[in-house]
């Protein structure tokens, strides 16, 4: 049932009045407790259906103003309708809406009137005007206003669905038509923030038909190209966001602006499905070179338009000057509270893009907390999909299926495409191959029937990482090409990490050695840790041993400063197989005892059965396992609590153990949290029993 009512219908209890549909199901299951009800019985659950917000004094008064007795309440509590504890509440949320459902429109302008007689207080107002508005026969301006006013208060505090509510029955009772044009306009931009396509849609319709002005109508447009971007995020959506930015030029050069960026999104999206060059990213970046010139003081969003035209036209190192300085407004923007939720999907394509792994998380952190906090549903899932990927990347695997869980709900109920993109890309750091292969086949499909290339690169790219973390180089090589041969904002440096390699694993020399030196020039473009050092590991792979063990060493200290930790692990893996290799066997064991503990740590299980592997090739005798409240511990962490419980320092154990200050720190966090400990003191008063 939970596609009975939208988000919108739903909206704090404000949009029962327009839900309907439900009724002829529901009063299959309580219609006929209903019709035996007396009339008095019948009228007060009405009230109580018809009022949101369970006040019993306003039920109780208003039930006074219709002559109605406490009595009244009775024989629909014998039929199991509801329960009476000082308020009346119904049994199921059904009940509520069948009651409704099922009264008259007499019957409910009643029921408002008298709700409006009798609600008082202060902070009252929205209630007020909903009722009045909902006992009104007729179109009333004063009303109206009213509603609108009750919109902009929901809206302050974060009731989207709510303020849709308002809106969409202030239109119903305004009576100048231009103005009942703007307000259907108004009405259905807010429905579609709140999840609500079809009645923005229909709200579209009526605003298109009555209104006579121009700028009214580019902006009709506009929003019917961001309703098909929302619906589909397919093949249609950049050439209809360009049309609509082409009309507002003259009439709004900063809206405008703003939808050119949104044209330059929706191109990213679609990526290498266009249908043909006439639409593809590129093409569209240079249509939106007509956009009007930014303002003397440009926002964020004008630098990342101009930034955007320059990567999509020009590349990556030419565009990265310019993209740091609009992240960097947009963080300014953000700290002084101006910044927009809605432009969340471009930031973190371009923190992606720069390798800038700081501020991707966090943005992501933050934006999905002000898009939940602005009930913002149509933007939700994909703050939520950024946000598991982000999980996925810093090793917090086990958050990541409560928030694709979350995400799913909510594209369920408002009818948006699923964002199922982190599942390959999780499965394959979880070494699951059939579940990732098939993540990766069905995501793929289905981004093809969308016109969603971005999801394919996404697809090739967790496919990559799977084959890499076992060990299948041929296919991780030929997925990581396949992703790259596309210049995805956001993705294509991801993939040539994983393309060095496989590459570098298959013998494939030259193809190594070409993606090294694009990642090179994105990296030194980037210039943050994250980029600085994959960019040293992938040196390192393709190097001679003079200068591979620096470079992977440079790689270890950028990448432990930096959230990408499951890159921190692999890079201890892939330096520790380069140890052996060069017959460094006890140097060996150092890095991929790390590794091997991470990914044990973090959930990857097909990395940590790569470096259990290496472990085992370099004669890594299996230890006695820890008794008692060590038993939790892996190898590396009973060595290391062992030192630290004889007062070594953390530099100090670094040095014994050949690894960083910062990755003991690492390390001790999970075993404070493994032993119930918080400080090295307690550490010490502990029973252990440890090799």
């Amino acid at each position: 049932m939970h596609r009975a009512l939208t988000p919108a219908e739903l909206a704090g209890g404000y949009g029962l009045a327009k839900a309907k549909s439900t009724a002829s199901r529901i009063e299959r299951t309580f219609g006929r407790r209903l019709h035996d009800l007396p009339t008095q019985t019948r009228t007060l659950l009405l009230l109580a259906a018809a009022e949101s917000s369970g006040e019993s004094s306003w039920l109780w008064a208003a039930a006074d103003h219709l002559d109605i007795c406490a009595d009244a309440a009775a024989p629909a509590e014998a039929a199991g309708l509801i329960t009476i504890d000082g308020s009346v509440r119904f049994r199921h949320p059904l009940v509520r809406s069948a009651i409704y459902a099922n009264a008259s429109l007499s019957e409910r302008r009643q029921a408002h009137g008298a709700l409006a007689q009798a609600i008082s207080g202060q902070a009252t107002e929205d209630h007020r005007a909903w009722h009045f508005a909902h006992a009104s026969a007729g179109p009333d301006e004063q009303i109206a206003e009213g509603l609108v006013l009750a919109a902009e208060r929901a809206r302050a505090r974060g009731g989207v669905a709510a303020a849709a509510a308002f809106l969409s029955h202030a239109v119903d009772l305004t009576p100048e038509p231009d103005r009942r044009a703007k307000r259907a306009f108004t009405a259905a931009q807010t429905a579609f923030d709140a999840g609500d396509p079809n009645t923005a849609g229909k709200l579209l319709t009526l605003a298109n038909g009555l209104g006579t002005d121009e700028f009214l109508s580019a902006r009709v447009d506009l929003l019917r190209a961001k309703l098909a971007f929302a619906a589909r995020r397919g093949r249609d959506a950049p050439a209809l966001l360009i049309a609509a930015a082409k009309r507002l030029r003259s009439l709004d050069p900063l809206l405008a602006r703003e939808t050119y960026l949104e044209a330059l999104l929706a191109s990213i999206i679609v990526g290498r499905l266009s249908t043909g060059p006439d639409n593809s990213a590129p093409m569209v970046a240079r249509e939106a070179r007509d956009a009007p010139p930014a303002p003397a003081s440009p926002r964020a969003i004008d630098l990342l338009l101009d930034g955007l035209i320059v990567r999509l036209i020009e590349g990556h190192v030419a565009a990265a000057p310019l993209l740091k300085r609009a992240m960097d407004e947009y963080l300014l923007e953000e700290a002084a509270g101006s910044a927009v939720a809605r432009w969340h999907d471009i930031t973190s394509r371009v923190s992606l893009d720069l390798f800038d792994q700081d501020t991707y998380a966090s943005l992501t952190a933050r934006q999905l907390e002000s898009i939940r906090a602005t009930g913002a549903l149509t933007l939700l899932p994909i703050a939520l999909s950024t946000y598991a990927g982000l999980c996925v990347t810093s090793g917090r695997f086990s958050q990541v299926a409560e928030v694709l869980e979350e995400a799913d709900l909510i594209t369920t109920a408002t009818g948006a495409p699923m964002q199922r993109l982190i599942n390959p890309y999780l499965a394959a750091y979880r070494g699951q191959e059939q579940l990732c292969r098939e993540h990766v086949r069905a995501t793929i499909e289905a981004a093809t029937s969308r016109g969603e290339g971005i999801a394919v690169a996404v697809a090739l790219y967790s496919a990559a990482i799977l084959h890499n973390g076992l060990g299948q180089y041929a296919e991780a090589l030929t997925a990581a090409i396949t992703a790259a041969d596309y210049d995805d904002i956001g993705m294509c440096g991801w993939a040539l990490v994983e393309a060095v390699e496989a590459a570098s694993r298959c013998g494939e020399s030259t193809v190594a050695a070409d993606a090294v030196r694009q990642l090179l020039e994105r990296a030194d473009a980037s210039g943050t840790q994250a980029a600085l050092g994959i960019a040293a590991r992938s040196k390192a792979l393709v190097s001679s041993p003079s200068v591979a063990e620096d470079e992977y060493r440079r790689a270890i200290a950028h990448l432990e400063r930096s959230p990408v930790v499951v890159h921190w692990g692999r890079s201890h893996l892939i330096y520790g197989e380069w140890l052996r290799r060069n017959n460094r066997r006890a140097d060996a064991r150092t890095e991929l005892r790390t590794a091997y503990d991470m990914f044990v740590e973090i959930g990857a299980d097909g990395f940590a059965e790569r470096a259990r592997r290496e472990l085992r090739a370099t004669g890594e005798s299996v230890l006695r396992q820890p008794k008692g409240a060590a038993a939790g511990l892996t190898t590396q962490e009973s060595y290391i609590t062992r030192l630290a419980r004889e007062g070594y320092t953390n530099s100090e154990i670094a040095a014994q153990l050949f690894i960083s200050p910062r990755t003991v720190e690492w390390h001790l966090g999970k075993i404070f949290a493994k032993l119930g400990v918080t400080s090295r003191r307690e550490l010490r008063k502990l029973a252990l029993e440890l090799p």
